[in-house]
């Protein structure tokens, strides 16, 4: 567990200062690429944001999915996943809202369940996209940048390209929120947050 003097020390809030700018970072980039028609633009960005963050920020997560399986696997303390949930989120609304006003459409800013299936499709394809990108992101724990990086944004690019036709491919409950939070729209917001984070060892690919 986090002692009090860890909670006052510098590094503590270097570290939640990190979620925040590269949660804002990856946000901003995917939100920005959304305007293009198509998935590919955003999967790209997603990608592409994901391997420089690794690269150049070194570990913070910038998804609360990600930060969840680390709590999981108690690889992080409950004070330290919480400041740095709470970070992300801040870092995905301030990037959404960014966005909302420099784009002259937000209809493509929220993630919604395609009407090419259903809400549980979409879960379950949204589940298998983040447990794949949980994997990766474990995977690449254990090796330096930037082989870290490409196998991170890899898995991200991927599991957007996979899931985007039926859940909008987020993969990232904070990126969801932040739009909704500006936009207002909820609409089968929860498929974001529906357990997507199991930590890759377990068998439950629902969690």
């Amino acid at each position: 567990p986090l002692s009090p003097q860890e909670l006052r020390s510098g590094r503590f809030w270097r570290g939640v200062l990190a979620e925040v700018a590269a949660t804002l970072i990856f946000v901003g980039g995917v939100l920005g690429a959304s305007a293009a028609p198509g998935p590919l633009a955003p999967a790209l960005a997603g990608g592409l944001a994901a391997g420089v963050l690794v690269c150049t920020l070194g570990g913070p997560q910038a998804n609360p999915a990600l930060t969840l399986a680390l709590l999981c696997t108690r690889k992080l303390s409950a004070l330290r996943g919480a400041a740095g949930v709470l970070a992300q989120c801040a870092g995905a609304t301030l990037a959404s809202a960014a966005a909302r006003a420099a784009l002259p459409d937000d209809t493509g800013l929220v993630t919604r369940v395609s009407a090419v299936g259903t809400a549980g499709t979409a879960l379950a394809w949204e589940t298998f996209a983040t447990f794949q990108l949980a994997l990766a992101a474990f995977a690449a724990a254990e090796h330096v940048a930037p082989q870290a990086g490409l196998a991170l944004g890899s898995a991200v690019a991927a599991g957007a390209l996979a899931a985007g036709p039926f859940s909008g491919g987020s993969m990232n409950p904070a990126r969801s929120l932040g739009p909704a939070i500006v936009t207002g729209v909820w609409d089968d917001h929860w498929v974001s947050w529906g357990l997507p984070w199991a930590p890759p060892e377990s068998s439950r690919k629902g969690g």
